[in-house]
Parts: structure tokens; sequence; C-alpha cells
């Protein structure tokens, strides 16, 4: 039964990561410039899942393959009175769609809640075991 606690950690890991990459996301979504105060638009980044263990013939948890950065072209906007404005006064924005981000944060939310749940009721199933023992 401890396997089933090691999933569900997995899960709560892998939900928590989610949420915080979508968080950095929000926070973001309007960052023009690099740590060395270069112009950089901020790519939005999203978080690969996979199985712990691809060979296992019963169920295994899930680990965090990578956090990469998403494709997508950055939103362009006109402003010539920006100094980050090109040629033609049209300055890029991150790649962040903050409606998105939200719904991806209430997902990871929401599959956090079941990881609690399943732990729960392994914890309930363990304590019931051990009472049969005694």
């Amino acid at each position: 039964m401890y396997g089933a606690l090691d999933i569900s950690t997995s899960g709560l890991i892998a939900q928590r990561v989610r949420l915080t990459v979508s968080s950095a996301n929000i926070a973001n979504a309007k960052t023009l410039v690099n740590s060395d105060g270069e112009y950089e638009p901020y790519r939005r980044r999203t978080v690969i899942l996979a199985p712990a263990d691809p060979d296992d013939s019963v169920a295994s948890g899930v680990r965090i393959a990578a956090i990469e950065i998403a494709g997508g072209d950055l939103r362009p906007e006109y402003d010539p009175t920006s100094r980050h404005a090109d040629a033609e006064g049209v300055v890029y924005y991150p790649n962040v769609n903050p409606v998105v981000e939200q719904m991806n944060s209430m997902e990871a939310l929401r599959a956090y809640e079941a990881n609690v749940a399943a732990a729960e009721a392994t914890k309930s199933m363990m304590n019931v075991a051990l009472q049969m023992l005694a």
C-alpha cells in the first residue's frame, strides 16, 4: 500500500509544479526584458508529465519530464513610444494568455485535490488493516 501513497505523492508534486509554472507565466505576462536588462520578452512555459516508470506493468506515479518553453508567436502591440518598439512602432509582448493560465491553475488544483483524496483513502485503508491485525 505504500506504493499507492508514493503514487499520490508524485501526483501532488507534479500538480504543485504545474501550479507554480502557471503562476510564473501570469506573473511574467508583461515582462519584456531578461535579467540582464536586454529586450527579450518572456516566453510561456509548460510542464511535460510522464509516467514515473513506463516499464512497470503495474500502475506507477508521475514524473516531471520537462519544463519547456511553449511555442507560439509573441503578441504584437503598436506602441511607437516604447523604447522596445521596432522600426514600425511594434512591441512584442509575451505569449501568455491569463485566461488559459487561470484554467491551467484550476485544473492543477483539482488534480492536486484528487491526489490528496486518494492519499487519504489509502491512509484510511492502512488504518483498517492495522486494526484488524491488532
